[in-house]
C-alpha cells in the first residue's frame, strides 16, 4: 500500500480572480471546418513558443489565445467521425471525441493528453510549429501507456481519467483525477505518476515500441468543499514546486459532467500538500469549473473554465495568488 498524502486548507494560500473574458475565434464560425464561433470546452493551457495555446476537450481545435482580448487563432486538427470536428450529446457523437484533458509545453512542442476514460480518449496530440503557417500535427495511438497506468490502482482507481500534467525538470507528471464511480471494489482516486520525460519522448516518436516504465505513484486526498471532494482538473510547475487546480464537482463518473460546488488552487511541494478556495471578482466561491492552469508569475495564473455547454464560450480567468511562499 502507497501511503496517501493529505491536503490541508492553508488560510494564507488565497486565490482571487482578477478579471474574466470569454474566448471567441477572430475568425468567427466556418462551418466547412465544423468549427464554431467560440472556444468549446477548455480542458488545458500552456506557453508554447511564445504563444498561448488552449485545447478543447470536445472540439478538435487548438485554440492561440491573446490574453488581454480573449480572441483566438485556430489550428485545425485532424477531423473526427464523418468529418466532424464538435461532439456532443446533442449530435450524439460524443464518444468519438479525443477528450484532450491536459497539455504541457516540450521545447517548442504542445503535447497534449486524452484523458484515457475511454479506447477513442486513449490518443497523445502533438503539435510543432505552433505559429507558423502550416504547425505539424500528429495524433498518436497510446493505448499502450495508458494501459499501463489502468494497471496501477493506485494511480488510475476505479476509473482512469487523466486531466493534469506538469513537466518538471526531467520529469513528466501525470494526474489522475478521482472522480469515477465505485467499481470492481475499487474506488476513485486522486494521484500523480512520474515518467522520465526523455524516456517518454523517445517512446512518443515510436509508439509501438514498449511504453515507458512508470515512475513513483503518489495518491492524494484533497480535502473538500462544500461536502463535495476536491479531484485534480491540472497541474503546472511552479519552480521546485508543483501548482495544481482541483474542483469540487458532483458527476456521476469520469465521462459525465455535474454541478461544480467550488474549486482550489493548491501547492504540492514534497508531502506536503496545501490548498486555498478560489474566490471571484464578487469575493464569493468560484463555481465555475476551472480545467486548466498557467502560472505567468509566482503570484499571478492563467485559468481556463469549461462551461460544459457548447453553446457557451469558455472563460478564460486571471488569477491572483497568495501564500505560494
Amino acid at each position: 500500500m502507497i501511503p496517501t498524502i493529505r491536503a490541508h486548507l492553508d488560510p494564507a494560500l488565497t486565490a482571487r480572480v482578477l478579471r474574466s473574458v470569454r474566448l471567441l475565434y477572430a475568425e468567427g464560425a466556418y462551418a466547412p471546418l465544423d468549427r464554431p464561433a467560440h472556444v468549446r470546452s477548455a480542458s488545458g493551457i500552456a506557453r508554447v513558443a511564445g504563444r498561448i495555446a488552449v485545447i478543447q476537450d470536445d472540439a478538435n481545435f487548438v485554440a492561440l489565445i491573446d490574453p488581454g482580448t480573449g480572441f483566438a487563432h485556430a489550428i485545425t486538427l485532424p477531423a473526427g467521425e464523418d468529418g466532424r470536428r464538435q461532439f456532443d450529446d446533442v449530435r450524439g457523437n460524443k464518444r468519438f471525441k479525443l477528450d484532450l484533458e491536459c497539455c504541457v509545453a516540450v521545447d517548442d512542442t504542445l503535447v497534449a493528453f486524452g484523458s484515457g476514460s475511454t479506447p477513442a480518449r486513449e490518443k497523445i496530440l502533438t503539435v510543432r510549429g505552433i505559429g507558423t503557417d502550416e504547425p505539424e500535427i500528429r495524433v498518436a495511438d497510446a493505448s499502450a501507456l495508458y494501459a499501463a497506468l489502468r494497471a496501477r490502482p493506485e494511480f488510475a482507481g476505479s476509473e482512469l481519467n487523466v486531466e493534469g500534467a506538469a513537466v518538471t525538470g526531467g520529469t513528466l507528471r501525470l494526474f489522475n483525477r478521482g472522480n469515477g464511480a465505485p467499481r470492481a471494489g475499487l474506488r476513485p482516486v486522486d494521484a500523480s505518476c512520474e515518467l522520465d520525460l526523455a524516456a517518454f519522448l523517445a517512446w512518443l516518436d515510436d509508439p509501438c515500441a514498449a511504453p515507458p516504465a512508470l515512475g513513483a505513484i503518489r495518491p492524494y486526498a484533497l480535502g473538500d468543499i462544500g461536502g463535495l471532494r476536491l479531484t485534480f482538473t491540472d497541474a503546472a510547475g511552479l519552480g521546485d514546486t508543483l501548482l495544481y487546480s482541483a474542483a469540487a464537482e458532483d458527476s456521476p463518473d469520469a465521462t459525465r459532467d455535474g454541478p461544480v460546488a467550488g474549486c482550489a488552487i493548491g501547492i504540492i511541494d514534497g508531502d506536503s500538500v496545501r490548498f486555498g478556495a478560489v474566490m471571484g471578482i464578487d469575493g464569493k466561491p468560484y463555481t465555475g469549473k476551472i480545467e486548466g492552469i498557467l502560472p505567468t508569475s509566482p503570484n499571478r495564473l492563467l485559468a481556463v473554465v469549461d462551461p460544459d455547454d457548447p453553446v457557451l464560450p469558455s472563460v478564460l480567468l486571471e488569477i491572483a495568488i497568495t501564500g505560494v511562499e
